[in-house]
């Protein structure tokens, strides 16, 4: 049976703006919320900007627990919460808040790494001439960073794409859920590889300017 693309046009159209909003929205706040606790991550360690032994140590096991769950369990195993937070556990709207929190943290790991290749001896050089820690993170220590940040960055947004499709098993709407319910579960490989293609495409573009940005940066 040939693909009735005059029906299923305007629902591709509509699933990819849901992936589009699904990917924004949780590159948005989760990136706001993993760049805050990387940098306190980074900066509450031994020896740090705020050094504090015991929010560090919180903060690292948090991560440690949540960022290598796999992203289709974490969606179960956050099912009361998402419950609590958003009155279902299906659909966009909690398919994105699960987003957020596996963002957040796989993100907060990132950021840490990376402002950890920034030279101490530029941040000792701010603290001796009186410069305050929150200063010092906002005009030193993330613009120093900026570049592998930008590279970090990216391979998140391509992380979140991928959880946007698997947010299609639970409902969440978007090309993985399009891909489910109209080509896997009616064997119509064409939609699945339609949906496909379109999700290579973004992730590319994402990549190309993710590249381009942090080669910018890095030339300054």
């Amino acid at each position: 049976m040939d693909t009735d693309w005059d029906k299923l046009r305007p629902v591709l159209t509509e699933s990819v703006g849901t992936t589009v909003y699904m990917v924004l929205a949780t590159f948005v706040a989760g990136g706001l919320i993993g760049l805050f606790l990387g940098t306190a991550l980074y900066t509450t360690r031994k020896g740090g900007l705020l050094a504090n032994a015991p929010i560090h140590w919180l903060l690292n096991v948090a991560v440690n627990i949540v960022r290598p769950i796999p992203f289709i369990i974490l969606l179960a195993a956050l099912g009361p919460v998402t419950l609590e937070v958003v009155g279902t556990t299906i659909g966009t709207e909690a398919a994105i808040f699960v987003m957020i929190v596996a963002a957040s943290f796989g993100i907060a790991r990132i950021v840490e790494q990376n402002l950890v290749t920034v030279d101490p001896g530029v941040i000792e050089a701010a603290r001796a001439v009186g410069a305050g820690p929150l200063r010092i993170i906002l005009t030193l220590l993330i613009p120093e960073a900026l570049g592998p940040l930008i590279l970090g960055y990216t391979f998140v947004i391509i992380a979140i794409v991928d959880m946007s499709a698997m947010a299609g098993t639970v409902g969440g709407g978007g090309l993985g859920n399009f891909a489910l319910v109209y080509g896997y579960q009616r064997f119509d490989w064409e939609v699945t590889l339609v949906a496909v293609l379109i999700i290579i495409a973004g992730v590319q573009v994402v990549q190309f300017v993710g590249n381009w940005l942090a080669r910018r940066v890095l030339r300054r």
